[in-house]
């Protein structure tokens, strides 16, 4: 076997003692094999395998996770320079941001997250985005446990960069402003706060929720395009997909973008919408561009109008009327050659 990569790793376990520990990637005929050795605070030298196998994303997945765990742990490189870099640099970034959110979620405070989650749905609203893209709700849980107080300090949450900071930080900030804070800011203090052993339990956790989540956007996609190919309506796949108007809309927006022909439920979702209607607003999308609806939508309807009506609703048929557009214009950008 050809040893590819070598780094030892020490673990304090008091003030004057520690332990000791190696990881390798080796190669041989095109198979990759990881492995650990480490000594127990007894002697006993232990070896695990962590990987074997011809893949080597799949091996490098297999490091990543299992080096990351293990500087959980307690266990750091004595050689900085010998570790792959890209591989250090992304697992200290994740062990940071995972271990905010850990933080953030133990210590959680629930009134304070629910009236931020108000105010995203009523950005959201305005916008007519899914209210994930204005914030996560690991965002939110950071915010309304960590309480930043000024923008730098908002910035140094994880998913708030600056054109989120931009955009929303001086709402955010407005309404934490009165919390009272006992923790400070940089966060470097979080790491000392965690039990490794608590937060890997919390880690595996996460993982078994996003494999679920995977599986179950999968299942819908599958249900969906199954529908599609029989030509099912939009009731049909509502009721097949359980999912909520605005949910449906969303994956057909999607599924129109990847090609699919989405036209018979772009169609059935105007069908009721005034002609004068789409026309004003198919003319405000070539005069005003297709990136924001609500422009569209000021002008279609003056204000007076708009008054009793469910926003939701209109921002809807906007919003199919733009998947229309854009792909029109689409099919005309090719015949022009």
């Amino acid at each position: 076997m050809n040893l590819l990569f070598l780094n030892s790793l020490e673990k304090r376990v008091s003030e004057d003692r520690s332990v000791s520990a190696q990881v390798s990637i080796g190669e041989s005929q095109g198979s990759w094999y990881v492995g650990w050795q480490e000594t127990k605070p007894d002697g006993r030298q232990v070896q695990e395998s962590w990987f074997e196998g011809h893949s080597w994303e799949d091996m490098l997945a297999a490091f990543r996770h299992n080096i990351f765990t293990k500087q959980c742990d307690g266990f750091q490189p004595l050689l900085e320079v010998a570790m792959l870099p890209e591989i250090t640099a992304l697992d200290r970034k994740t062990a940071r941001i995972q271990l905010l959110a850990y933080y953030s979620e133990i210590h959680a405070n629930e009134e304070l997250y629910e009236k931020l989650r108000q105010w995203r749905l009523k950005q959201a609203s305005r916008e007519s985005k899914a209210p994930f893209l204005v914030a996560t709700n690991r965002l939110l849980r950071m915010v309304s446990v960590y309480l930043p107080r000024t923008m730098e300090e908002l910035k140094q949450l994880p998913g708030m960069g600056v054109n989120k900071s931009n955009a929303y930080g001086t709402e955010l900030l407005s309404i934490i402003q009165d919390q009272e804070r006992s923790t400070p800011f940089p966060l470097d203090w979080v790491e000392e706060q965690v039990n490794p052993a608590e937060f890997n339990g919390w880690l595996e956790q996460e993982k078994g929720r996003k494999r679920k989540l995977q599986e179950n956007k999968q299942e819908i996609r599958s249900k969906l395009l199954e529908a599609i190919t029989r030509g099912d309506g939009l009731d049909a796949l509502r009721e097949q997909t359980q999912l909520e108007r605005r949910d449906l809309l969303l994956w057909i927006e999607e599924l129109d973008k990847e090609g699919y022909d989405m036209e018979p439920y772009i169609e059935a979702i105007l069908h009721d919408v005034p002609a004068e209607e789409q026309s004003l607003a198919w003319t405000a999308f070539e005069q005003k561009g297709d990136r924001y609806l609500k422009p569209i939508l000021q002008a279609v309807y003056v204000p007076e109008a708009l008054q009793g009506k469910e926003l939701d609703r209109m921002y809807e048929w906007l919003r199919v009327l733009r998947m229309k557009f854009r792909r029109v214009h689409a099919e005309q950008a090719i015949e022009a050659g």
